[in-house]
């Protein structure tokens, strides 16, 4: 599917490495809270992202910084509520329901038979997942869909940021934002914590800065610039797999039988519906060859 087997392999190891860190992220909930989570994260990868990218000013123009400043209020939303709703309904079903957006994205405007059967497909998975667990948290379940209309916003706009933007200074720019509107909250978290549980807190985000934003936000913004909108939404279907296995390695949640059907079922769905909207080649805009001027055929004059 892909001619660039590395980008491909970049965004499935992302992908691990965003759980992982959402999982360790979680361990610190009894003392900061998902939205003290969210700030580490946010202002940790901030300042990783401008060491790398080091923007300079004066090249900067609106056109340029518009799509990475939208980012920046995605990434707040997104990180906000599935940080929320991995505290409610845990990792695995939350970033499940979140990967609707991506599945989504896949499907919208389409009206043929085979997508609209794998959105029934998507469909079952949601009811298995929420519906075969008692007293489900519904806010939980609110937070993770918001998360997914965030993911899906994430990945239009990281797209547009890595073109109007070199390197990942898209991303850069975007984790500022995000670190400053998030600021206020960091401060909150922090005031009250004695000496030693400050400094747990700081390794802890020092870990999900990098493992959940730095890392993988930029590898998503290079990645997008050389394989399809498609396929990236293909290989994004590895995330709930790796938010079950997370859970289950980091903080000992465990899905029911019922619950991991669902998530398969979401996961094929999405698979099935973006391979077959369209073939899956990039869409780099390739030089054209200059075309060698052909001989003349008219006979050189002698002199």
């Amino acid at each position: 599917m892909s001619r660039d087997p590395l980008a491909a392999a970049a965004v499935v190891g992302g992908a691990a490495s965003v759980q992982m860190g959402a999982a360790i992220g979680a361990t610190i909930f009894p003392l900061v809270g998902p939205a003290g989570v969210v700030a580490l994260r946010q202002s940790v990868a901030a300042v990783a992202l401008l060491a790398v990218s080091r923007p300079r000013l004066r090249d900067l123009t609106w056109h340029g910084v518009r799509p990475a400043l939208l980012l920046g209020l995605v990434l707040v939303s997104m990180n906000l509520a599935i940080y929320g709703a991995i505290e409610r309904i845990g990792l695995g079903l939350a970033v499940t329901l979140e990967f609707l957006g991506p599945l989504a994205l896949a499907l919208v405007g389409s009206r043929r038979r085979l997508d609209l059967l794998c959105a029934a497909v998507a469909g079952l998975g949601v009811v298995l997942l929420t519906g075969t667990v008692p007293g489900i948290d519904l806010v939980g379940i609110g937070l993770a869909l918001v998360a997914a209309a965030s993911w899906a916003a994430y990945i239009v706009l990281s797209r547009r940021a890595g073109r109007t933007l070199p390197g990942v200074q898209g991303t850069a720019l975007a984790s500022v934002l995000a670190a400053v509107v998030t600021s206020p909250l960091l401060v909150l978290a922090v005031a009250g914590l004695a000496p030693d549980e400050l400094l747990h807190v700081a390794v802890i985000g020092l870990a999900i800065g990098i493992l959940s934003s730095a890392l993988p936000y930029s590898i998503d913004q290079v990645v997008l610039r050389r394989l399809p909108q498609q396929l990236f939404s293909v290989l994004q279907s590895v995330q709930p797999a790796a938010a079950a296995l997370a859970g289950l390695v980091v903080l000992g949640q465990t899905l029911g039988v019922w619950q991991v059907v669902g998530l398969a079922l979401i996961s094929v769905g999405n698979v099935i519906a973006v391979c077959r909207r369209a073939p899956i080649t990039a869409d780099v805009e390739r030089p054209r060859r200059r075309r060698s001027p052909r001989p003349s055929r008219r006979p050189i004059a002698e002199t």
